[in-house]
């Protein structure tokens, strides 16, 4: 089956039938995401955090995101997939971000682009939608501020506040993003949002109103026990059982029991040559080595 149009998602948005999206990284998960039936694929700058060792998404690099997506895209051949622009990739100039934001699909394969930020940053995705770059908006809570905000804490709590997200909206949309990711809001925010915009809304701990929904993958499989938030659904605890794993191997390793029989390969009679020239411990006899056989 072949990767999902932007038309054909924006028409299943619209049927009523809700879009999933999971973050992958690497081509393993990538397969699997896809094989269970997943609509986009987001390689998230969340990948800072999940795989590069980070404290937060702002290390992130633009040659990082494109390393990570090109590995999705190789390994799916179904899957939407998007790629984020990360931190100082879109920041420093309009022409440095359209680059930046047209590399993600023409170096890295991406069939979209998201960028976090509100109305202010309609231009650059006016631009970027000129020049053929799909873009999806990113509002809410945006990572890449958690410095400023000293955290990562709900936004749009307030009216006020309500009231710019939804003005955000609206500019993403009337600028050209085909989508937008709406983050850890109130559930009364992010309806009023889905309501008034005609784009598909994705949902990422703002409630179960909006046209779809993401999670990131390692919070869904659990596989960070000190790290589960609260809008996270945990689907399996993997941790446990993979570190269990990991732990039998090692003791396997050590008491001489991995590997075994099953795990090694046999020569036969086609390596009876090498077995009589080896050292032949029944009678004492040794190989002698390549500078004996000189001399």
């Amino acid at each position: 089956m072949p990767r999902p149009t932007i038309p054909e998602l924006r028409a299943r948005a619209d049927r009523g039938e809700p879009l999933v999206m999971l973050t992958a990284y690497d081509a393993t998960f990538a397969r699997l995401c896809e094989a269970a039936g997943v609509d986009f694929l987001l390689v998230g700058d969340s990948v800072g955090m999940t795989l590069l060792g980070h404290a937060s998404t702002v290390p992130v690099t633009m040659e990082d995101m494109l390393h990570h997506t090109r590995a999705v895209v190789r390994a799916t051949t179904s899957a939407h997939v998007v790629c984020d622009l990360p931190f100082l990739s879109y920041h420093t100039g309009e022409d440095e971000a359209v680059r930046n934001a047209g590399r993600a699909l023409q170096d890295a394969g991406a069939q979209s682009v998201k960028f976090e930020g509100g109305a202010r940053w309609a231009p650059f995705v006016q631009r970027c939608t000129e020049a053929g770059i799909p873009i999806m908006g990113h509002i809410g809570l945006r990572p890449q501020q958690s410095s400023l905000l000293g955290g990562y804490p709900a936004q749009g709590r307030t009216s006020e506040a309500a009231e710019r997200l939804v003005q955000d909206a609206v500019a993403l949309e009337e600028a050209g993003a085909w989508a937008l990711l709406l983050e850890k809001m109130p559930v009364e925010v992010a309806q009023a949002i889905t309501q008034t915009v005609r784009i598909p809304t994705i949902g990422i701990g703002s409630g179960p109103h909006c046209r779809g929904q993401v999670q990131v993958m390692h919070d869904l499989l659990g596989l960070d026990e000190q790290f589960r938030p609260r809008h996270a659904g945990r689907y399996a605890d993997l941790a446990a059982p993979i570190r269990d794993a990991f732990a039998r191997y090692a003791d396997d390793v050590r008491r001489g029991a991995f590997p075994g029989d099953a795990q090694s390969v046999r020569g036969g009679e086609s390596l009876a040559a090498f077995r009589a020239a080896r050292t032949d411990t029944a009678t004492g006899e040794t190989t002698r080595t390549g500078e004996e056989r000189a001399s």
